[in-house]
């Protein structure tokens, strides 16, 4: 198996301590040995978008009274996802709910549930356009990026942006959690992406965030995670690396798509794109000394009845990812998922990915 050479996260630890006294673990430190056992121990936490708020069928509606338990996975699994993502999209704004109607009070509460059984939580953000008014997939002006940094026009809305947001992490307390803001940047559907802003601007958007959640309000128990969409080569990957100072963890987001094709060939394809992104991670891992995931992944509706066991499985079995997340059950939209739900025909083989000893489900 393929392996990334990590610093030892005990010599790290030892290094902050004094005289014979035990050094002190922030949950960031706790976190980080965790994932770092399993890129060691070529173990793979699973993870499922929104997977405690609502479900192929369902949707949590008492939120305030509710023990949370549901789950689809859980339904088909038996076993909760060890990672569960949010999105903070709308929260910029001072909405109650996200931009998938979930609201704030109940995230918080479930990312807290998920942490307390012992699981992991992945935030993205997904902001509304800030010049045009519109939602972040308005890519009507090259100009948005820029109107948000220092000086320029959007500036000072912005850091209310940032501070809104900042303001629902810190309210979770001494926990940690893992941050993946302005994500799938090298394509060009979001207001940040590829052809929206220079290089130069990107970078300085990731950093601007980064310095204002860090440094200005101390919320130091986040990982970083720098997930541009895939597939792309190494040095288009890194053409708006931010750094390495303000980066945790390498990721991608590659999802199947079967278009026009059949599934056998959507198959092989996915296998190729995630074989070829991995590896150029494993490399970039090595050289960086940052951990890697699968930060978004997953075919839609499942027309693929082995797609758990015989593609996805195949293509990441050889790589140190820690984690990998698929992204959501849509309740109000029926065709929208990509987890098995409790009587779907499909539920199956899911069910024999959770039980691989590779693969890292929360009892």
């Amino acid at each position: 198996m393929k392996k990334i050479v990590y610093a030892s996260l005990a010599l790290l630890l030892s290094a902050c301590s004094t005289g014979n006294k035990r050094p002190m673990e922030s949950p960031k430190d706790v976190l980080l040995g965790q994932l770092h056992s399993y890129a060691e121990k070529g173990r793979i936490a699973y993870g499922h978008q929104d997977d405690l708020v609502y479900g192929h069928d369902w949707v949590v509606e008492d939120w305030e009274n509710d023990a949370l338990e549901r789950s689809d996975v859980k339904d088909v699994t038996g076993k909760y996802p060890m990672l569960i993502g949010f999105d903070l999209g709308g929260i910029e704004l001072g909405n109650p709910e996200n931009l998938d109607g979930v609201p704030f009070g109940l995230m918080r509460k479930a990312a807290l549930k998920q942490i307390e059984r012992g699981g992991m939580v992945t935030f993205s953000w997904h902001p509304r356009n800030p010049l045009t008014g519109g939602d972040a997939w308005d890519i009507s002006s090259d100009q948005v990026v820029k109107s948000v940094l220092p000086g320029g026009e959007k500036a000072g809305e912005f850091m209310l942006w940032l501070q809104r947001a900042a303001d629902f992490i810190e309210s979770l307390g001494e926990v940690a959690v893992i941050f993946r803001p302005w994500h799938e940047n090298l394509g060009s559907w979001f207001w940040w992406g590829g052809r929206l802003c220079t290089a130069q601007e990107y970078q300085e958007l990731y950093r601007h965030t980064w310095l204002y959640f860090t440094k200005e309000r101390g919320l130091t128990n986040i990982l970083w995670c720098y997930s541009p969409n895939g597939p792309i080569p190494p040095e288009v990957y890194m053409s708006r690396y931010p750094g390495d100072e303000f980066v945790d963890v390498l990721g991608t987001d590659i999802y199947a798509f079967v278009g026009n094709g059949s599934l056998e060939e959507a198959g092989v394809r996915f296998q190729t794109q995630v074989k070829d992104m991995l590896s150029a991670l494993v490399a970039l891992g090595n050289e960086h000394k940052k951990l890697i995931c699968l930060s978004e992944t997953g075919l839609e509706s499942l027309p693929d009845p082995k797609w758990w066991t015989e593609t996805l499985v195949p293509c990441i079995k050889d790589f140190p990812i820690t984690y990998l997340l698929t992204w959501r059950n849509a309740h109000d939209k029926p065709g929208h998922f990509y987890a098995a739900w409790e009587g779907f025909e499909g539920a199956a083989d899911m069910k024999a990915f959770s039980e691989l000893d590779n693969i890292v489900f929360l009892p």
